[in-house]
């Protein structure tokens, strides 16, 4: 298990741009993707703004690259990051085929199952719907994508709520380091959907303004859309080919709190757990972590046990935090790859990112994001913070190279 583990590519897609350096002009920009729902027909399109790509299916199949039938929008976007990640990670075609892919998702081609939902239930008609019959299936996406790419040797699906594409990295880190495979792409994607929307709008924790992390006033999360990948190389590998990486995936750590099925609990027990793993893992002390990408998702509950959780750990001595939801929505499974993705370009570009819409500290908290555009700012170890459902928490620790 001493293998070490590089990030040679990554790729994305979110509603602030369509590749990495569209994503990372916007973020420089404080561009952010919330506004009305235009692509998805629902009922809340007004009453519940989201950060929504701004693209029908049609145009992410030609992103893609693909023509073929019964893929769902979360394939597709899927595979316009995936395949961005094979490229800046200069794949040859004989890592791809030796390559695994781990791919997150929550609810994977629901949204087509959804609006043919009717259709399918009668077994008499016929149709074009009968291509999506079998895409609610989480699996299906990842097995898409695989087929498209010439991936096989090693394909599988996680779902752990919001921390599951960095679970996902976690895990092909782990396949790295017991020299299981060399090369791993590892990430998720997610579309919008009604399930997804009316389900966190029972939930109660949907707000219809712009969502304000770690403020006072936060009211809840914005949903968003997007897939990230990034390509995981053991040292081995990376010294064979010669390739420069972009960062070292040094630690990672998943805790289960278990405190409640959609709560975290108050006293940050699972954040402080999983960022004390990942650094642990690391040997990393408190002192030497430069910034930190929360979780951040704007709900009254994650924000003030996060927090906890932060102060817990790092004491008086609270690195540089902020979260990035604001610009793309919380992208469910998503989320875990998209934010390292944001981390590893704060660590190459020297960057932190701000929050949008701080305002007033928490009172229990006492703590302030960063606020403004931060350049210039050399980062040695970034931690970037992903927690789900159930008290699924997990980090990971990238550092320069």
């Amino acid at each position: 298990m001493n293998q070490r583990v590089f990030i040679t590519g990554h790729g994305i897609i979110t509603s602030i741009g369509n590749n990495v350096e569209e994503n990372y002009q916007s973020l420089l920009q404080r561009r952010h993707g919330f506004g009305e729902i235009s692509i998805l027909d629902t009922m809340h399109k007004s009453s519940l703004p989201c950060c929504e790509i701004k693209l029908h299916d049609s145009d992410l199949k030609d992103l893609a690259k693909v023509s073929g039938k019964g893929l769902t929008r979360t394939t597709l976007l899927g595979l316009i990051a995936l395949r961005e990640a094979m490229r800046s990670a200069s794949m040859t075609s004989d890592e791809i085929q030796q390559a695994g892919l781990i791919s997150a998702t929550t609810t994977g081609g629901v949204r087509e199952f959804e609006r043919f939902f009717y259709e399918i239930l009668d077994l008499r008609q016929q149709g074009e719907f009968l291509q999506f019959t079998d895409t609610a299936n989480p699996g299906e996406h990842c097995e898409r994508m695989a087929e498209e790419v010439g991936i096989r040797k090693f394909i599988a699906t996680l779902s752990t709520a919001c921390s599951s594409s960095a679970n996902a990295i976690m895990h092909g880190a782990a396949l790295i380091k017991s020299n299981r495979l060399n090369h791993v792409i590892c990430g998720g994607t997610e579309a919008l959907s009604k399930f997804t929307i009316n389900g966190f709008h029972a939930l109660m924790i949907l707000d219809p303004a712009h969502c304000r992390p770690f403020d006072q006033t936060r009211k809840g999360l914005n949903l968003g859309e997007g897939a990230a990948y990034l390509v995981l190389e053991s040292e081995a590998a990376v010294v064979k080919s010669g390739k420069k990486p972009l960062a070292e995936l040094k630690g990672y750590g998943n805790a289960n709190d278990a405190f409640h099925q959609t709560a975290s609990s108050p006293e940050g027990t699972g954040a402080w757990e999983a960022m004390r793993l990942a650094m642990s893992m690391a040997e990393v002390k408190t002192s030497a972590v430069d910034y930190v990408n929360a979780h951040g998702t704007a709900t009254e509950n994650n924000d003030l046990s996060e927090g906890t959780g932060l102060k817990r750990l790092f004491g008086e001595y609270l690195p540089p935090f902020s979260s990035t939801k604001p610009y793309t929505g919380h992208t469910l499974a998503a989320a875990g790859s998209i934010e390292a993705l944001y981390s590893i370009l704060a660590i190459s570009r020297n960057v932190i990112w701000p929050s949008l819409n701080f305002h007033t500290p928490i009172p229990e908290l006492d703590i302030v994001p960063v606020r403004t555009l931060q350049e210039g700012v050399p980062l040695r170890n970034v931690l970037s913070n992903s927690f789900g459902f159930g008290g699924n928490t997990s980090s990971l620790l990238m550092a320069a190279v």
